[in-house]
């Protein structure tokens, strides 16, 4: 791989602490880091071992999707 590909990843926080990794543009990255830094790093190494396997087969990288976030207020 030449150059670098920027992916927009979500963090969300896990009630026992840490983050779990989510990538909307590649739904397969799924990884966990107990602090944010190690979990975007983990994401990071996440996402460079599905290029390169997307690389290796053949199959073309998708373009970043960046999720929208709205609130939605039901009764409770």
């Amino acid at each position: 791989m030449s150059g670098s590909v920027t992916y927009t990843v979500q963090l969300r926080p896990e009630p026992e602490g840490g983050y779990t990794v989510l990538v909307p543009a590649l739904p397969e990255v799924v990884s966990f880091g107990a602090s944010r830094e190690e979990a975007l790093e983990h994401g990071r190494e996440a996402i460079q071992a599905i290029l390169e396997y997307y690389d290796a087969e053949g199959i073309p990288r998708p373009e970043d999707v960046v999720p929208l976030l709205e609130h939605v207020t039901v009764a409770a």
